[in-house]
């Protein structure tokens, strides 16, 4: 006689372990970029590039360079626009690898460290004072009250409209 055996029904796969962590990597050091000297030396490129959207008497003659990566640099100029004061034009330009074509990528106006910038945006509730609300309220209550008077009171005209009697128009006889 054979012995059957009942197989156990397959386990349901169980959610993997959670592998271990890996040891926390230390912060890679970033390289410092190179500055590239034909990006540098290109201020007439530059200047150029901001004199698509600023007068040139509106660009100052203060001018500085920032290297943000290999081959990409930031001239900046004085804005010398009134109300600008302490803002700068920028241009940023860049160059493909082993190739002397300088191309514009970007222009615009930025806030310098000095420059005069709007303060942040408060609401319209946290700027007005008790008083103020209370005034308001009390002017669109009176401005409702008026209105609700000159449509549901009388009219003052006598011929009885107020009481939806409608008047035979001219020519009819009753």
């Amino acid at each position: 006689m054979t012995e059957e055996t009942v197989q156990d029904a397959p386990a349901e796969a169980a959610p993997p372990a959670p592998e271990p962590a890996a040891p926390a990597a230390a912060p890679r050091r970033r390289r410092t970029p190179k500055q590239d000297p034909l990006l540098v030396a290109d201020v007439a490129t530059a200047r150029a590039g901001v004199e698509q959207i600023a007068e040139p008497a509106q660009i100052g003659t203060g001018h500085r360079v920032t290297v943000e990566e290999d081959r990409l640099v930031v001239h900046h100029f004085e804005c010398t626009l009134p109300g600008y004061r302490g803002w700068n034009w920028f241009a940023s330009l860049a160059r493909a690898p082993r190739s002397k074509a300088v191309t514009v990528c970007e222009v615009g106006l930025l806030p310098g460290d000095d420059a005069l910038l709007a303060p942040e945006w408060v609401p319209w509730s946290a700027r007005v004072s008790p008083e103020e609300k209370a005034q308001e309220e009390q002017d669109r209550a009176e401005d409702e009250a008026a209105e609700n008077a000159a449509v549901g009171g009388p009219t003052g005209s006598g011929d009885g409209a107020a009481d939806g009697a409608v008047a035979p128009a001219e020519g009819e006889g009753s």
